[in-house]
């Protein structure tokens, strides 16, 4: 993961989570990094962890559903540290979890306002800034609900599908031009959202062992590894960690 060192990324929902852990990993690996959540102390707080051992993050506090904040956390990122080479649209929520008849017509709106637009954002926002350079790498956090039907997960498995989509229009439209576009499903992962889903009782998930349920860290390194030289072949897919051919390309533990 050397060649990483010296870039910069800039990953969205960094705050907690999948995405404070991919931060994490970035800054050891020597990616300067830009945190975009709304919670701006939890930012600030993890940028100075960060510094604290010799990385460097940018905290700015903003939300996914607001395109500008996107637009001016690029442009952080240019002014700050001189480029932008990654991008991982990490933000998404599921809460509310309901069957579509309970559901709250502005509830569902927001989720789709975050885990879509926010993807979509991300990607206008980022896009022509890697056209200048002529090369980037943008990692859409994905789901295995994309492709899965899931009681009283109407808004996350649509929004999930469409994300998909949009991964695949991207590399289709930006591979030509050194931008790489990849989608990212690592299975269930051990963050606050298990406990969101757990409380919720409605689906075969909310009954899983939080056992099996990866660390966010696992994660992390599958994202460094979808930006390394060697995620090159899987531009425009859907990499997975909920099998062991994945696990295995990443150097992760196997699945027993």
């Amino acid at each position: 993961m050397e060649n990483l060192s010296g870039k910069t990324a800039l990953v969205t929902g960094a705050s907690r989570g999948i995405g404070a852990a991919i931060a994490r990993h970035f800054a050891e690996l020597g990616t300067k990094v830009v945190l975009l959540a709304r919670d701006g102390k939890a930012l600030s707080d993890l940028a100075a962890d960060i510094g604290s051992l010799g990385g460097q993050a940018l905290a700015m506090p903003g939300d996914v559903r607001r395109y500008a904040d996107l637009e001016h956390a690029v442009a952080a990122a240019v002014q700050r540290f001189g480029r932008l080479d990654i991008l991982v649209n990490n933000a998404g929520v599921i809460e509310p979890i309901a069957r579509l008849a309970d559901s709250e017509p502005e509830a569902w709106g927001r989720i789709a306002d975050i885990n879509l637009k926010g993807v979509y954002h991300g990607l206008r926002a980022a896009i022509p800034q890697m056209l200048h350079t002529g090369s980037g790498v943008v990692v859409n956090i994905s789901s295995g609900a994309a492709t899965s039907a899931l009681e009283g997960w109407s808004h996350y498995c649509s929004t999930k599908a469409a994300v998909l989509s949009l991964t695949a229009c991207a590399a289709k439209e930006y591979g030509a031009h050194g931008i790489r576009v990849v989608g990212l499903s690592p299975g269930t992962v051990a963050t606050e959202m298990q406990a969101v889903i757990r409380k919720s009782g409605i689906n075969p998930v909310s009954r899983l062992d939080p056992a099996v349920h990866i660390p966010p860290e696992w994660v992390a390194r599958a994202v460094a590894f979808l930006c390394s030289e060697q995620g090159e072949e899987f531009a425009g897919t859907d990499f997975s960690l909920k099998d062991n051919a994945g696990r295995a390309r990443v150097g992760l533990p196997l699945i027993v």
